[in-house]
């Protein structure tokens, strides 16, 4: 193995299954919310829409559900 690459000649190509691996989407999310992740985004250099991905990806892996009891 080499001690260092050139990489300087390779050419770029996109990755085919980049479309297949997150959707667009939007959303209307609260300013608290959005301030919030952007404010833990700053903490820990991730982006917030990535932290935002993140949590609701931990969401789905531990099936969370949220309680909602509607008021009339």
């Amino acid at each position: 193995m080499k001690d260092e690459y050139d990489l300087s000649a390779m050419k770029s190509r996109k990755n085919p299954y980049a479309s297949k691996l997150k959707k667009s989407v939007t959303m209307r999310l609260g300013e608290d919310v959005i301030s919030y992740f952007k404010d833990m985004a700053e903490e820990s250099g991730v982006p917030y829409q990535s932290l935002i991905n993140l949590y609701l990806r931990d969401c789905v892996a531990t099936h969370k559900k949220i309680d909602i009891n509607w008021r009339t």
